[in-house]
Parts: C-alpha cells; sequence; structure tokens
C-alpha cells in the first residue's frame, strides 16, 4: 500500500505560479513513475505530467514549457512547479504513483485561477 497526500493548492491570479507537492508513505521502495493529473469541473481527469524512476519527463501539450514535474526521492515526493498559470488551468490537481502493478492516487488539491 502506497498513501499520497498532495498540498500547495490556492487561489492565484493569471500569470502566476504556484508549486504542487505530494508525500508517499507506506511501501515506497515499489514506487515507480509519479505523475500528476486534473480535473476540471464538469470535466474529465486529464494526465498533465509524467516523471519516471530514472527522472525522464514527460507533459501534456497543454502545460509543455509552462510545467515542470520533479520528484525528490530521498524525502519521496513529486512536486509540480507551475508558471504562467491560466484560467483554464483551474482543476483539481491529483498525484498519481505506479507501485508494482497498481495505481495510486492522492485526494487532490483545488488550484483556481482567477483575479
Amino acid at each position: 500500500q502506497v498513501q499520497l497526500v498532495e498540498s500547495g493548492g490556492a487561489l492565484v491570479q493569471p500569470g502566476g505560479s504556484l508549486r504542487l507537492s505530494c508525500a508517499a508513505s507506506g511501501n515506497i521502495d515499489s514506487i515507480n513513475a509519479m505523475a500528476w493529473y486534473r480535473q476540471a469541473p464538469g470535466k474529465q481527469r486529464d494526465w498533465v505530467a509524467t516523471i519516471t524512476s530514472g527522472g525522464l519527463t514527460i507533459y501534456a501539450n497543454s502545460v509543455k514549457g509552462r510545467f515542470t514535474i520533479s520528484r525528490d526521492n530521498a524525502k519521496n515526493t513529486v512536486y509540480l512547479q507551475m508558471h504562467s498559470l491560466k484560467p483554464e488551468d483551474t482543476a483539481v490537481y491529483y498525484c498519481r504513483v505506479v507501485a508494482g502493478a497498481v495505481y495510486y492516487w492522492g485526494q487532490g488539491t483545488q488550484v483556481t485561477v482567477s483575479s
């Protein structure tokens, strides 16, 4: 079992920045890829970015160049640094990890981009 706790969500103005964190605990030795997803009101949950155990990163086109995913293996934490935020980035952001062949999700953290 892996437990995930996200933090860092907030209300921010357009053009602003925010950093989300997701701390993992439990059977962390089995964690492989770590990822961020988001779900806007009334919409499906969409993939945002992934970082592999080897540090390879990939991004959705909608956030490429603005968001950066990183991980601190010593702290068992994955981050999502977000810059140049837009109103359409408003969503609940979820952390997801793959441990063995099992997917685990965090509870989500709200990001609202509004003036």
